[in-house]
């Protein structure tokens, strides 16, 4: 399987369990993880969820060659109606605490997921990138909103723009993550974390997460479907095929004949 879905006691592990391919993210996996966590909103054994990788590598983001097969329009499908898409409302909407175990890469909603997240614990070692631009691609999952808002206009607009790697400590300053921890000790310490919340009570648990995060809402959900859009056009455009010609014929992409 390459989503393992665990419960006990009270949390639910979801782990990117396809190492072969660096944790790449398919379709399939998409619709496991939003059928699993969305199943999990009305089970009441499930008090938290525990999302992570495996040391070496959190997340790839995208299976790039899974995503380009299913990319083109399909008729009677709406592009965010796809398992992607529904992973991301089922995980931002989620009222249960979701507490994020990272070592490793983090590559493009491998980051952005974390944004939907409440606690975040990442090691010394991990790395983040959002790379939407390099594939001539706009934000996703709402990070265009939530970035600027954690981290202010200037640094996020270098990470969204440029779309170059950073490291934990500065992933950290940034708001994204709770704490860097030893990379030896970072899933010990979220599930102790995950466990710790399991303990309180459920109600006072979901009623604060609502509470701090007033502003999302109904415009998070807004702004992710503008998002969804806007991304689903450019994908189809000439200077995301450029991107991904290059990427699979390993070379440099040359965007200079594009206005």
């Amino acid at each position: 399987m390459d989503i393992l879905s665990s419960k006990a006691g009270g949390i639910l592990t979801l782990e990117f369990n396809r190492l072969e391919r660096k944790n790449a993210i398919t379709s399939v996996m998409y619709q496991t993880l939003a059928d699993t966590i969305n199943a999990a909103e009305s089970d009441a054994e499930v008090r938290a969820i525990l999302i992570t990788g495996k040391p070496e590598i959190f997340t790839a983001g995208n299976d790039l060659d899974d995503f380009l097969k299913n990319s083109q329009p399909k008729e009677g499908e709406a592009f965010t109606d796809r398992p992607v898409f529904q992973f991301m409302r089922a995980l931002s909407g989620s009222s249960k605490p979701i507490v994020a175990a990272v070592s490793g890469a983090a590559i493009g909603i491998g980051t952005t997921l974390l944004l939907h997240c409440d606690l975040v614990y990442a090691a010394d070692s991990a790395k983040f990138s959002v790379p939407f631009s390099q594939l001539g691609l706009c934000p996703e999952f709402g990070s265009s909103m939530l970035l600027p808002l954690a981290a202010g206009h200037a640094r996020a607009a270098e990470k969204l723009m440029l779309g170059e790697a950073f490291g934990a400590q500065e992933a950290y300053e940034m708001g994204i993550l709770s704490k860097v921890l030893p990379a030896a000790d970072v899933l010990a310490y979220a599930q102790a974390q995950a466990a710790k919340l399991v303990a309180l009570p459920a109600a006072s648990i979901r009623t604060t997460k609502r509470l701090m995060r007033p502003a999302r809402g109904a415009n998070l959900a807004a702004h992710i479907d503008a998002e969804s859009k806007l991304f689903g056009e450019m994908l189809l455009a000439p200077e995301a095929k450029e991107a991904f010609t290059a990427f699979f014929e390993k070379r440099k992409p040359d965007f200079s004949k594009f206005a």
